[in-house]
Protein backbone atom coordinates (compact mmCIF):
# COMPACT_ATOMS: atom_id res chain seq x y z
CA UNK A 1 0.00 0.00 0.00
CA UNK A 2 1.40 3.38 -1.00
CA UNK A 3 2.31 5.80 1.72
CA UNK A 4 0.92 9.31 1.40
CA UNK A 5 1.50 12.82 2.65
CA UNK A 6 -1.59 14.65 3.92
CA UNK A 7 -1.65 18.42 4.43
CA UNK A 8 -4.74 20.20 5.74
CA UNK A 9 -5.21 23.94 5.18
CA UNK A 10 -7.89 26.39 6.21
CA UNK A 11 -9.68 27.12 2.94
CA UNK A 12 -9.55 27.21 -0.84
CA UNK A 13 -7.25 30.23 -0.95
CA UNK A 14 -4.73 28.53 1.32
CA UNK A 15 -5.03 25.36 -0.74
CA UNK A 16 -4.21 27.22 -3.94
CA UNK A 17 -1.25 28.96 -2.31
CA UNK A 18 0.20 25.71 -0.99
CA UNK A 19 -0.31 23.89 -4.28
CA UNK A 20 1.24 26.75 -6.21
CA UNK A 21 4.31 26.73 -3.99
CA UNK A 22 4.75 22.96 -4.31
CA UNK A 23 4.37 23.04 -8.10
CA UNK A 24 6.88 25.88 -8.29
CA UNK A 25 9.37 23.85 -6.24
CA UNK A 26 8.94 20.80 -8.47
CA UNK A 27 9.25 22.65 -11.75
CA UNK A 28 12.16 24.87 -10.74
CA UNK A 29 14.14 21.86 -9.50
CA UNK A 30 14.16 20.42 -13.03
CA UNK A 31 17.75 20.49 -14.34
CA UNK A 32 18.43 23.03 -17.06
CA UNK A 33 17.83 21.61 -20.50
CA UNK A 34 15.44 18.90 -19.30
CA UNK A 35 11.67 18.88 -19.60
CA UNK A 36 9.29 18.66 -16.66
CA UNK A 37 6.04 16.87 -17.49
CA UNK A 38 2.85 17.79 -15.68
CA UNK A 39 -0.77 16.76 -16.18
CA UNK A 40 -3.39 19.28 -15.14
CA UNK A 41 -6.80 18.51 -13.70
CA UNK A 42 -10.06 20.25 -14.46
CA UNK A 43 -12.99 21.37 -12.37
CA UNK A 44 -13.41 24.38 -10.12
CA UNK A 45 -10.83 23.71 -7.39
CA UNK A 46 -7.54 23.99 -9.34
CA UNK A 47 -8.36 27.23 -11.15
CA UNK A 48 -6.99 29.42 -8.36
CA UNK A 49 -3.82 27.35 -8.37
CA UNK A 50 -3.35 27.93 -12.08
CA UNK A 51 -3.96 31.65 -11.63
CA UNK A 52 -1.34 31.67 -8.88
CA UNK A 53 1.20 29.85 -11.04
CA UNK A 54 0.92 32.60 -13.65
CA UNK A 55 2.69 34.93 -11.21
CA UNK A 56 5.48 32.55 -10.22
CA UNK A 57 8.95 32.19 -11.83
CA UNK A 58 8.18 28.84 -13.48
CA UNK A 59 10.56 27.68 -16.25
CA UNK A 60 7.74 27.57 -18.78
CA UNK A 61 10.01 26.66 -21.66
CA UNK A 62 10.88 23.38 -19.92
CA UNK A 63 7.31 22.23 -19.29
CA UNK A 64 5.39 19.59 -21.20
CA UNK A 65 1.77 20.08 -20.13
CA UNK A 66 -0.87 17.38 -20.48
CA UNK A 67 -4.40 16.88 -19.16
CA UNK A 68 -5.38 13.89 -17.05
CA UNK A 69 -8.87 14.03 -18.49
CA UNK A 70 -11.08 16.14 -20.70
CA UNK A 71 -14.72 16.56 -21.54
CA UNK A 72 -15.59 15.85 -25.16
CA UNK A 73 -16.45 19.42 -26.08
CA UNK A 74 -14.67 21.94 -28.32
CA UNK A 75 -11.75 23.79 -26.69
CA UNK A 76 -13.59 27.13 -26.63
CA UNK A 77 -16.71 25.83 -24.85
CA UNK A 78 -17.44 26.18 -21.15
CA UNK A 79 -16.76 22.85 -19.50
CA UNK A 80 -13.53 22.30 -21.41
CA UNK A 81 -10.65 21.71 -19.01
CA UNK A 82 -8.31 23.16 -21.61
CA UNK A 83 -10.39 26.35 -21.86
CA UNK A 84 -10.27 26.82 -18.10
CA UNK A 85 -6.50 26.30 -17.98
CA UNK A 86 -5.97 28.59 -20.97
CA UNK A 87 -7.91 31.42 -19.36
CA UNK A 88 -6.37 30.93 -15.91
CA UNK A 89 -2.79 30.20 -16.95
CA UNK A 90 -1.69 29.74 -20.55
CA UNK A 91 -2.82 33.19 -21.73
CA UNK A 92 -0.73 34.82 -19.01
CA UNK A 93 2.60 33.02 -19.48
CA UNK A 94 5.15 32.31 -22.19
CA UNK A 95 4.84 28.59 -22.76
CA UNK A 96 5.41 27.26 -26.28
CA UNK A 97 2.11 26.10 -27.76
CA UNK A 98 3.72 22.88 -28.99
CA UNK A 99 4.35 21.95 -25.35
CA UNK A 100 0.66 22.16 -24.40
CA UNK A 101 -0.85 18.79 -25.22
CA UNK A 102 -4.59 19.26 -24.99
CA UNK A 103 -6.98 16.36 -25.49
CA UNK A 104 -8.94 17.23 -28.65
CA UNK A 105 -12.43 17.03 -27.18
CA UNK A 106 -14.03 18.21 -30.40
CA UNK A 107 -13.29 14.81 -31.95
CA UNK A 108 -15.32 11.65 -31.52
CA UNK A 109 -14.40 10.16 -28.11
CA UNK A 110 -12.38 7.19 -29.45
CA UNK A 111 -10.49 9.52 -31.79
CA UNK A 112 -9.83 12.02 -29.00
CA UNK A 113 -8.50 9.25 -26.78
CA UNK A 114 -6.28 7.94 -29.57
CA UNK A 115 -4.90 11.41 -30.27
CA UNK A 116 -4.11 11.96 -26.60
CA UNK A 117 -2.31 8.61 -26.43
CA UNK A 118 -0.26 9.50 -29.51
CA UNK A 119 0.80 12.75 -27.83
CA UNK A 120 2.08 10.83 -24.82
CA UNK A 121 4.00 8.41 -27.03
CA UNK A 122 5.49 11.29 -29.04
CA UNK A 123 6.98 12.77 -25.86
CA UNK A 124 7.80 9.66 -23.82
CA UNK A 125 8.16 6.89 -26.38
CA UNK A 126 6.44 3.51 -26.19
CA UNK A 127 5.31 2.04 -22.90
CA UNK A 128 3.56 3.59 -19.93
CA UNK A 129 4.90 7.14 -19.38
CA UNK A 130 6.06 8.34 -15.99
CA UNK A 131 5.02 11.98 -15.69
CA UNK A 132 6.82 14.17 -13.18
CA UNK A 133 3.56 15.40 -11.66
CA UNK A 134 -0.11 14.57 -12.11
CA UNK A 135 -2.66 16.86 -10.47
CA UNK A 136 -5.96 15.24 -9.53
CA UNK A 137 -9.21 16.21 -7.89
CA UNK A 138 -11.83 14.06 -6.25
CA UNK A 139 -15.59 14.13 -6.70
CA UNK A 140 -18.22 13.63 -3.99
CA UNK A 141 -18.57 10.05 -5.24
CA UNK A 142 -14.84 9.39 -5.01
CA UNK A 143 -14.16 9.64 -8.74
CA UNK A 144 -10.89 11.08 -9.97
CA UNK A 145 -9.89 12.24 -13.45
CA UNK A 146 -12.88 10.85 -15.38
CA UNK A 147 -12.74 7.42 -13.77
CA UNK A 148 -15.99 6.79 -11.87
CA UNK A 149 -16.93 4.19 -9.25
CA UNK A 150 -18.31 1.02 -10.75
CA UNK A 151 -17.37 1.95 -14.32
CA UNK A 152 -15.60 -0.44 -16.64
CA UNK A 153 -13.05 2.25 -17.53
CA UNK A 154 -11.47 2.02 -14.06
CA UNK A 155 -10.36 -1.52 -14.84
CA UNK A 156 -8.83 -0.74 -18.24
CA UNK A 157 -5.16 -1.70 -18.09
CA UNK A 158 -4.35 -1.72 -21.81
CA UNK A 159 -3.58 1.59 -23.44
CA UNK A 160 -2.83 5.04 -22.08
CA UNK A 161 -6.19 6.75 -22.45
CA UNK A 162 -9.80 5.64 -22.48
CA UNK A 163 -13.09 7.19 -23.63
CA UNK A 164 -15.68 7.41 -20.85
CA UNK A 165 -19.45 7.63 -21.22
CA UNK A 166 -21.54 8.97 -18.33
CA UNK A 167 -25.01 9.73 -19.73
CA UNK A 168 -26.13 11.28 -16.43
CA UNK A 169 -23.59 14.13 -16.67
CA UNK A 170 -23.94 17.45 -18.55
CA UNK A 171 -20.97 16.48 -20.76
CA UNK A 172 -21.61 12.73 -21.07
CA UNK A 173 -18.51 11.81 -23.08
CA UNK A 174 -15.03 12.25 -21.68
CA UNK A 175 -11.48 11.02 -22.15
CA UNK A 176 -9.26 10.00 -19.24
CA UNK A 177 -5.79 8.70 -18.56
CA UNK A 178 -5.99 5.03 -17.63
CA UNK A 179 -5.18 3.94 -14.10
CA UNK A 180 -1.76 2.54 -15.12
CA UNK A 181 -0.73 5.98 -16.41
CA UNK A 182 -1.94 7.71 -13.25
CA UNK A 183 -0.07 5.21 -11.09
CA UNK A 184 3.17 5.43 -13.07
CA UNK A 185 3.68 9.08 -12.09
CA UNK A 186 6.67 10.24 -10.10
CA UNK A 187 4.27 12.39 -8.06
CA UNK A 188 0.49 12.55 -7.77
CA UNK A 189 -1.02 15.53 -5.99
CA UNK A 190 -4.71 15.64 -5.05
CA UNK A 191 -6.23 19.10 -4.55
CA UNK A 192 -9.55 18.68 -2.73
CA UNK A 193 -12.00 21.28 -1.43
CA UNK A 194 -15.72 21.13 -0.58
CA UNK A 195 -17.58 19.68 2.38
CA UNK A 196 -19.34 17.14 0.14
CA UNK A 197 -15.97 15.38 -0.35
CA UNK A 198 -15.48 14.76 3.41
CA UNK A 199 -17.09 11.27 3.54
CA UNK A 200 -14.85 10.04 0.74
CA UNK A 201 -11.49 11.25 2.05
CA UNK A 202 -10.98 8.55 4.72
CA UNK A 203 -11.82 5.90 2.13
CA UNK A 204 -9.43 7.38 -0.42
CA UNK A 205 -6.64 7.53 2.15
CA UNK A 206 -7.32 3.89 3.06
CA UNK A 207 -7.06 2.95 -0.62
CA UNK A 208 -10.64 1.67 -0.78
CA UNK A 209 -10.68 -0.24 -4.09
CA UNK A 210 -14.35 0.67 -4.62
CA UNK A 211 -13.25 4.28 -5.22
CA UNK A 212 -11.12 5.27 -8.21
CA UNK A 213 -9.43 7.84 -5.94
CA UNK A 214 -8.62 4.99 -3.56
CA UNK A 215 -6.90 3.09 -6.34
CA UNK A 216 -4.35 5.82 -6.92
CA UNK A 217 -1.15 4.25 -5.64
CA UNK A 218 1.63 5.78 -7.71
CA UNK A 219 5.12 4.46 -8.15
CA UNK A 220 6.36 7.75 -6.69
CA UNK A 221 5.00 10.24 -4.17
CA UNK A 222 1.33 10.60 -3.24
CA UNK A 223 0.18 13.92 -1.78
CA UNK A 224 -3.25 14.95 -0.53
CA UNK A 225 -3.75 18.71 -0.12
CA UNK A 226 -7.16 19.28 1.41
CA UNK A 227 -9.13 21.97 3.20
CA UNK A 228 -10.43 21.71 6.76
CA UNK A 229 -13.98 20.95 5.61
CA UNK A 230 -12.72 17.99 3.59
CA UNK A 231 -10.76 16.63 6.54
CA UNK A 232 -13.71 16.98 8.94
CA UNK A 233 -14.35 13.23 9.17
CA UNK A 234 -10.78 12.09 9.72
Amino acid sequence: MSEYNLEVVKDGAALADLATTKIEEITTSTPSGEHCSIALSGGHTPRATYEGLAGRPIPWGQLEVFFGDERCVPPDVDGSNYKMAKEALFDAVSIPERQIHRIPGELAPPDAAAAAARDLVAVFGDGVPSLDLILLGMGPDGHTASLFPGSAEVDVTEGLTVPVHRPDLPQPWRVSFTLPVLNAAKRVMFLIDGADKAPMLPRALAHDPALPSGRIQPAGELHFLVTEVVAAQL
